[in-house]
C-alpha cells in the first residue's frame, strides 16, 4: 500500500501515527521509503562510507540484532525490496504516486494542487474539498484509527 502526496504534505507525520496503531494489534510493518533524489545512505568517515568510497558496489554491515545493505542499483523499483519485507503482515510505501499498489493520498488546502496519485486508490485524507473521483473514500488528514481500521479490513 502507498501513503502519497506532494512534498511535505505530512507523509512521513502520518505514517509516524498509523505504524503504532497497526503495532499495537500485534501486527508486523515494514515501511519502504520513495526518495526522488538520491542520498547517502551511510555517515561519512564511518567504515561502510569508506569501503563504498574505496569503490565497493556493495557494503553490508551486521551484527546479532540488525542489518544495513548499500547496494548500488540503477533503475530501482518498490518491488524490487519487497522480498526485504515478506516476512511482515504489512508493507507500506512512502511514496509511490504510479506505483501500481493501493494508494492512500494525503492532500492539504494551499499546498496540494489537486490529485498527484495515479489508480488505484484506496482513500483520499485531506484537510479541505478536492475534487475526488467518484465513490471515493475521503477521511480528514488525522483520522488515523480509520484508515489503520481500513488497510487491516484489507488484508
Amino acid at each position: 500500500m502507498a501513503v502519497c502526496g506532494v512534498k511535505n504534505v505530512g507523509k512521513t507525520t502520518f505514517l509516524t501515527n498509523l505504524i503504532p496503531l497497526f503495532r499495537a494489534r500485534g501486527l508486523t510493518v515494514g515501511v519502504i521509503k520513495s526518495d526522488a533524489h538520491d542520498f547517502e545512505p551511510d555517515r561519512q568517515g564511518s567504515d561502510s562510507y569508506k569501503l563504498k568510497a574505496a569503490g565497493a558496489l556493495g557494503v553490508a554491515v551486521y551484527s546479532p540484532f540488525r542489518y544495513m545493505v548499500i547496494k548500488d542499483h540503477k533503475g530501482l523499483t518498490p518491488l524490487d525490496l519487497v522480498p526485504f519485507f515478506s516476512d511482515y503482515q504489512i508493507v507500506l510505501l512512502e511514496g509511490g504516486k504510479n506505483s501500481p499498489y493501493p494508494k492512500i493520498e494525503l492532500l492539504r488546502t494551499g499546498h496540494s494542487p489537486g490529485l498527484l496519485s495515479s489508480p488505484p486508490h484506496l482513500a483520499f485524507c485531506a484537510d479541505g474539498i478536492f475534487p475526488w473521483p467518484k465513490d471515493s473514500l475521503v477521511f480528514g488528514l488525522t483520522d488515523y484509527q480509520a484508515i489503520a481500521d481500513l488497510i487491516v479490513s484489507r488484508l
